[in-house]
């Protein structure tokens, strides 16, 4: 019985294959995915290469790129110094668990407070690191939305005509779209 019904249904996925139609004259397809690859591989890529591709006269999206690597740059550079702090205060916790006096920069602090003190700087790492990754994500995804809109027509010749109407005793409104 089980056969059966995978054998039926192997028969009307061929079936299905066999029928279906390739239309050569469609058109071409937006180029987001290139785009996203772009920018998955060098961040600020993508919206490079959609201001080169873009025929309209609206503004090209090559501000974005500045905006893009001074935000990975920071989240960067404040992952790499609050990894530092936090080896440096785990340093002296354990220079101090050893018998070593406390050195200048952190005598004020206790060891419970180093403790507290590394698990905030650890805490800011991470939230750093998943801001670095939502950045690097979100400009991925802009460069995507941004190659569709290649295509899209914000032209003078789009129109949109709120006209009233009345018919035998009844009033209503009628829209009128125009697209060249």
């Amino acid at each position: 019985m089980i056969r059966l019904f995978f054998v039926w249904q192997f028969a009307i996925g061929i079936s299905l294959i066999s029928f279906a139609q390739t239309d050569s004259t469609s058109k071409k397809k937006h180029p987001y995915k290139r785009s996203m690859l772009y920018s998955a591989v060098l961040p600020g890529a993508g919206q490079i290469r959609n201001a080169t591709l873009s025929e309209k006269k609206i503004k090209p999206a090559f501000w974005k790129v500045p905006l893009i690597y001074g935000g990975l740059g920071t989240t960067l550079f404040f992952t790499y110094q609050n990894h530092n702090i936090q080896n440096e205060i785990k340093n002296e916790y354990f220079s101090r668990i050893a018998g070593n006096p406390p050195t200048e920069n952190w005598s004020d602090y206790d060891n419970y407070s180093l403790i507290a003190l590394q698990n905030q700087y650890l805490n800011n790492r991470d939230l750093l690191v998943l801001l670095s990754i939502a950045i690097y994500g979100i400009q991925i995804i802009d460069a995507g939305v941004e190659a569709h809109f290649l295509k899209f027509d914000v032209s003078d010749d789009l129109s949109i005509r709120i006209q009233p109407f009345m018919q035998e005793n009844q009033a209503g409104i009628g829209l009128n779209f125009q697209f060249r």
